[in-house]
């Protein structure tokens, strides 16, 4: 294809990364398939200067555009709309790909033409206690919208190809959203009835770093709370559907007021946490409530949790000091045995 009649645009949104970004960039280059072009979109990065030096070798053989910094859904959303390629692959600035990723993601689409979005597996690397560990967290790689609801977001974005006019038809990245963005758009895309297959033989480089928004757990709950609060409120659903997606917002709810709750009593603040803990409960049982039985196993889980709550609760009403003193000294212990293990794997 000429350059006017791309098979594939990669996109690479760059901020704050710039270590990475070098080796991001040979991974792109090093591909099988050759039929790309790569739009590096400079997102107001602070370290603009020392990137533009790194990347000032693959100057002509990429598209380089920069831009004042609006976060990672506006810089891929630049990119795609600079894209000449009929499918969008993202790739994350400090992630890296093997060099058969493309090859093997375009042959799904060339295989079933009517595929909207192709996702793989990611190997985790970087600052991680379990090195070579893989990023999927079930068995059952989620295909339809009710399937990411029910496993939540295990799409990496630096492990997805989609069509560019899917991403267009769901409305690209909401800009609003900083952290699951690919999760919103994935929904989105998977609420038109697209058709998503998953690559089980290819897998991704995903970094792990400090640096991530992922590796903030309390904004990532938050942004997650947000984004199943917007898609309630502005998509079509089925009675069905709708209940699965107010169960998993509940379910989040749920574990960021048990978190919030946590800080709040290790750091001494008995009548905060408490409040956050019976928050935490009430939302537990409105998911309870929403589970049926081909969901027994989640339902079990939320119950068990619930029981817990229930006891913590009795505790901080009867015994607050000595149930925060013991709550304390538990979460003192598994630190400790997470530094351990930590040490261990080094």
């Amino acid at each position: 294809m000429g350059r006017d009649c791309l098979a594939v645009s990669v996109i690479i949104p760059a901020y704050n990364c710039v270590e990475y970004t070098p080796a991001s960039l040979d991974s792109v280059f090093a591909q099988t398939f050759t039929d790309f072009e790569v739009v590096l979109v400079n997102d107001g990065s602070p370290d603009s200067e020392m990137l533009e030096h790194l990347i000032a070798p693959y100057q002509d053989r990429i598209v380089y555009l920069k831009q004042t910094n609006r976060g990672p859904s506006a810089a891929r959303n630049t990119g795609i709309r600079a894209a000449k390629g009929k499918y969008i692959a993202f790739l994350d600035s400090d992630d890296r790909w093997p060099p058969e990723y493309l090859a093997a993601q375009i042959k799904l689409f060339e295989e079933t033409p009517s595929l909207d979005l192709v996702y793989t597996n990611a190997v985790l690397f970087g600052d991680t206690p379990l090195p070579r560990r893989t990023f999927m967290q079930s068995s059952m790689p989620p295909m339809t919208f009710e399937e990411l609801l029910i496993y939540g977001s295990q799409i990496v974005p630096s492990a997805t190809v989609a069509s560019k006019q899917a991403i267009i038809d769901a409305g690209l990245f909401d800009e609003r959203v900083c952290g699951p963005e690919d999760y919103d758009l994935c929904l989105r895309i998977a609420s038109r009835a697209a058709k998503v297959a998953y690559q089980s033989n290819v897998f991704a480089l995903r970094r792990v770093h400090s640096k991530a928004f992922s590796s903030d757990d309390m904004r990532m709950l938050e942004a997650l709370e947000r984004v199943l609060t917007k898609l309630h409120n502005s998509l079509s659903l089925s009675t069905e559907t709708r209940s699965l997606l107010l169960n998993r917002l509940a379910s989040i709810k749920a574990y960021l007021y048990l978190q919030k709750g946590k800080q709040r009593l290790l750091s001494g603040n008995i009548d905060q946490a408490r409040n956050y803990f019976v928050t935490a409960n009430i939302s537990l049982r409105q998911a309870n409530s929403r589970l049926t039985s081909p969901f027994a196993d989640s339902a079990i889980q939320a119950l068990r949790r619930t029981a817990k709550l229930r006891v913590l609760l009795w505790g901080l009403r009867t015994v607050p000091r000595v149930t925060a003193f013991g709550a304390r000294t538990w979460e003192n212990s598994l630190l400790a045995l997470q530094a351990l293990k930590t040490r261990s794997n080094i």
